[in-house]
């Protein structure tokens, strides 16, 4: 039963990785990309529906949707590259597209390397397929690495540079693993998610009280999600895979494809902080193939193709829509009061911790519904809380002004890497 389970898994998989090649070999480099957006993402909303309506709703079980989730991305990632490189000019392009275009289509036996590699096929992250190909090469780490000719007159050529070992690197990884392991056995399953709809908890805690668990509730929940994500970035790193460059200590830094970094995550003072180190190559993968392409409502539009690409369940829905006003509102507020607090490093202070405290407690009500999952528990939990930080959020879209008048351009003092950017 166990095999003929993971045979009928597998066969989807392999559905939507030789389908997606079809469409790659026989259509033209023009519609190539969205050809493939649409078959994979509808062959994966199929597959989302038939999984959380028929066989186990209101269930997260491990199963062929997390697969097919990473390989939508890597298909439709590389076909949005392969259009790139082979049909548009390298002048319409910008400095990543230029980068990362490939100018001839891939041979089956690479495509399935890509897509359905054992380091990858489970959790992921999506990579970028020249970064992949490198890797299968041989050239990866020299080619990453080839900065140091520059930087090292000790060195004759990058060629030269010694391969780096990915031991400490790995090693440490796995200590974060077991923190979360046991964070997740200790303290996660003392603050269960759904007594945040408790009805006697609601009636008789006090709105304090329930906020407060609200938060303690959602932070106890992420480690599993720092679990599978670091484990996944520690066996590409075993393999020799993962390297982003030098860091300032001179140090090889193993992260190119890591797909979380706890302590900015824990330590945000802006949402877009937040989520800029949250989910890293997806976020990347959703400025690739739509926000940095849609020609209006690009963030609105990047926010509910995430929620189309988790699932079909209701509750991703209302977090990635609240999120949008949410992230509007957010600017606003930076643009309009941050300048007065940087006039001293007291005020700077103060000013760090209570945009930390609230962007903490925003994730909390926004992922709510993430992990609540239906409509009936979502609504309740909103009632509790009585809806204030949609009232507070279309509050301050409403009164403060978009673009203040000292407003400096900041587009270019901040660094966007993902799906929430300046407009």
């Amino acid at each position: 039963t166990t095999f003929s389970c993971f045979d009928r898994y597998a066969i989807h998989v392999f559905i939507l990785v030789l389908a997606c090649y079809g469409i790659l070999i026989k259509s033209s480099v023009n519609g190539v990309h969205r050809y493939t957006m649409i078959a994979s993402v509808g062959y994966l909303i199929v597959c989302q529906v038939s999984r959380a309506f028929i066989f186990d709703y209101g269930i997260l079980s491990t199963d062929f949707s997390g697969p097919l989730m990473i390989i939508t991305q890597k298909v439709t990632t590389l076909a949005f590259q392969v259009h790139d490189g082979m049909c548009r000019k390298q002048e319409e392009l910008k400095d990543d597209q230029r980068r990362l275009a490939v100018h001839s289509k891939p041979s089956l036996l690479e495509y399935l390397s890509y897509n359905i590699n054992f380091l990858s096929v489970l959790v992921g992250p999506c990579s970028i397929y020249k970064d992949y190909i490198e890797f299968i090469e041989g050239q990866h780490v020299q080619h990453r690495l080839k900065r140091v000719k520059d930087i090292s007159s000790q060195q004759n050529g990058w060629d030269k540079v010694p391969e780096p070992s990915p031991v400490r690197a790995v090693i440490n990884k796995l200590l974060v693993c077991a923190c979360c392991l046991l964070w997740f056995f200790i303290i996660t399953k003392a603050f269960p998610i759904t007594y945040n709809v408790d009805p006697q908890f609601i009636s008789e805690a006090s709105f304090i009280t329930r906020l407060a668990y609200a938060l303690i509730s959602v932070q106890a929940a992420r480690p599993k999600f720092y679990f599978a994500w670091t484990l996944a970035d520690a066996i590409h790193n075993a393999a020799g895979y993962g390297v982003s460059g030098v860091n300032e200590r001179g140090e090889v830094s193993w992260d190119l494809i890591s797909n979380v970094r706890i302590w900015e995550i824990e330590t945000a003072t802006s949402f877009k902080s937040f989520i800029d180190n949250w989910n890293i190559q997806t976020s990347l993968w959703l400025k690739s193939v739509c926000y940095d392409r849609a020609p209006y409502y690009r963030m609105p539009l990047t926010f509910v193709l995430s929620a189309i690409w988790h699932g079909v369940y209701p509750g991703y829905y209302f977090t990635f829509i609240t999120a949008i006003p949410i992230t509007l509102a957010a600017r606003s507020v930076r643009r309009n009061f941050r300048e007065f607090f940087l006039s001293s490093p007291l005020l700077k202070i103060c000013y760090d911790v209570v945009t930390w405290a609230a962007t903490q407690l925003t994730v909390c009500y926004i992922v709510m519904p993430f992990l609540l999952l239906a409509v009936e528990p979502t609504l309740q939990y909103y009632r509790s809380m009585y809806f204030h930080v949609h009232v507070i959020s279309i509050l301050a879209m409403i009164l403060l002004p978009s673009k203040p008048s000292c407003f400096k351009s900041e587009i270019h003092a901040l660094h966007f890497n993902n799906n929430v950017k300046e407009d």
